[in-house]
């Protein structure tokens, strides 16, 4: 039996020194799994320039209001054109940040409150249902609480030793 405990911790050594490992594995992950459908819904934000909002921003962020004006984008607001803005740029800006791994911690912060927003659009804007934890048939809480997850772990352990924010600190002074 010692002879196991010790095989067991020493199993538990070897992985803890892995460590490293979890914040880079985050990142490809997020590349992988979600890099592409938040720059896709970014391209689809967007008319020309990043300064153009398209009927699809105005739908997608404020689904009420577009269809109220038949989706004509020279009526909305300048609060509406600004929050598309907003959200545009972080839709870009952030998920690149995450992949580089530069101010990691600070851009997932930014994606956690990004899928919050994004929630709760698509709750109340867009009447699609919430669901229940582990309930197999509606998965958006569950989706959302996944991607929320792999955030989470960038913000507690950072970017990872393969990372401009890794190779900043070893620059930089202290």
């Amino acid at each position: 039996m010692s002879n196991l405990i010790t095989l067991y911790q020493d199993l538990i050594n070897r992985l803890n020194r892995l460590d490293w490992l979890v914040p880079t594995l985050a990142r490809l992950t997020f590349l992988m799994v979600l890099f592409f459908y938040f720059w896709n819904s970014a391209l689809l934000k967007i008319d020309g320039s990043i300064f153009s909002p398209s009927a699809g921003a105005f739908g997608q962020i404020f689904p009420k209001a577009a269809e109220a004006v038949v989706w004509d984008v020279s009526q909305m607001t300048l609060f509406q054109r600004l929050v598309i803005f907003a959200g545009t740029v972080a839709e870009f800006i952030l998920p690149v940040l995450i992949v580089v791994g530069l101010l990691t911690r600070l851009a997932a912060v930014g994606m956690i409150g990004f899928v919050a927003v994004q929630t709760i659009v698509d709750v109340l804007g867009h009447g699609v249902a919430l669901g229940a934890l582990f309930d197999s048939g509606q998965a958006l809480i569950d989706q959302r609480m996944l991607w929320v997850f792999l955030f989470v772990i960038l913000v507690l352990k950072g970017a990872g030793p393969l990372s401009i924010d890794a190779l900043a600190k070893r620059l930089l002074p202290a």
